[in-house]
């Protein structure tokens, strides 16, 4: 049974790689700009119903592009570190959102101010992930031009066959340190773009804060800025229409009004995989747990009727007494 929400007043949505990118994966400047027009045509339609809309979004392709420049120009250029790389891809993605927002907003008729917030998040100086950097990151190199990065204070790691591959560290987001910012700006009545790729990660030093070279998951960063700006519902717009149950079995099941509790045994029992849905439910679950009224996950495309149709009705829906719904077998795990 599903049930019909209290109007929702602030959503923030994050959104994943293939609303930044070509269906084939590619990201060239232009796959990038016809991609963000979709998708803000999509954020246009939910802004339109007068829900009040802050984004965030990965930055995965755009970062990867860069580090390839990195290594290109290494001959006759220093690289630039991972941080200013995550800058960079904030402002050119900020950049080319809130033109595809502005247009959508004039093809429906209305206005709104739109601002993209370049974004710090803090993590932890001994996070246990900066000992074990495992997330790699551009693409694989033989070993002696993986030894020049690795000269230059890189970590490199040895994929067998495959070749050597950078690695860097996933910390945990502690706190998303222009959130008041973008808060205040969200209250002023503007579409804000906050935290992109994650946030820039920063860690307190005796100089002040500084950058790291680490990423860290768009989502999990999304679960923490969420009630720092008073949201009170996320949606993880990815590229399937909710999160599965059984995936890739005959028992496969898309899940669709669940609590907290019943999504901690789910998570428990492994059903969702750690490179693509389980990140996702993760973040979902935190944001509830952290006060959030609910966690949506589901596709692009859907974001206005996730908003306006009653709790349980469009995607994966997480809440904290839930009301768990199954519908008809789906064999599809998100992308991005």
């Amino acid at each position: 049974m599903s049930q019909q929400p209290e109007r929702v007043r602030r959503v923030l949505v994050a959104l994943g790689g293939n609303a930044m990118s070509a269906p084939d994966g590619s990201a060239t400047e232009q796959d990038q700009i016809t991609a963000l027009r979709a998708a803000g045509g999509h954020l246009a339609d939910l802004i339109g119903e007068g829900v009040d809309v802050v984004i965030t979004h990965g930055n995965g392709p755009q970062v990867g592009n860069l580090l390839l420049k990195n290594e290109f120009s290494v001959s006759v250029a220093a690289p630039v570190s991972l941080a200013w790389c995550g800058a960079q891809t904030q402002a050119t993605i900020g950049f080319t959102l809130m033109n595809a927002l502005g247009d959508a907003f004039t093809e429906r008729g209305f206005t709104r101010p739109v601002v993209s917030l370049v974004t710090r998040t803090r993590v932890a100086a001994d996070d246990p992930a900066f000992g074990n950097p495992v997330k790699p990151i551009g693409r694989y190199r033989a070993k002696d031009e993986a030894q020049q990065f690795i000269d230059l204070g890189q970590q490199w790691r040895d994929f067998g066959e495959k070749g050597w591959r950078r690695v860097v560290a996933s910390p945990q987001p502690l706190e998303v340190l222009e959130a008041p910012t973008a808060k205040a700006l969200a209250d002023g009545g503007n579409v804000v773009i906050a935290a992109g790729g994650g946030g820039i990660p920063v860690v307190q030093s005796d100089e002040g804060l500084v950058g790291v070279d680490a990423v860290i998951d768009k989502d999990l960063a999304a679960a923490v800025l969420g009630p720092a700006l008073g949201a009170d519902t996320l949606i993880i717009a990815t590229d399937v229409e909710a999160a599965i149950l059984h995936y890739g079995t005959p028992q496969a099941r898309s899940l669709g009004h669940v609590s907290v509790a019943e999504i901690r045994d789910f998570e428990a029992q492994g059903h969702f995989a750690a490179g693509s849905m389980g990140p996702k439910v993760a973040a979902a679950r935190t944001f509830v747990e952290s006060g959030g009224r609910a966690a949506i996950i589901t596709k692009l495309d859907l974001l206005a009727e996730a908003a306006r149709r009653p709790i349980g009705e469009v995607g994966t829906v997480i809440t904290q007494t839930g009301a768990m719904a199954a519908a008809a077998p789906q064999n599809s795990q998100p992308t991005a």
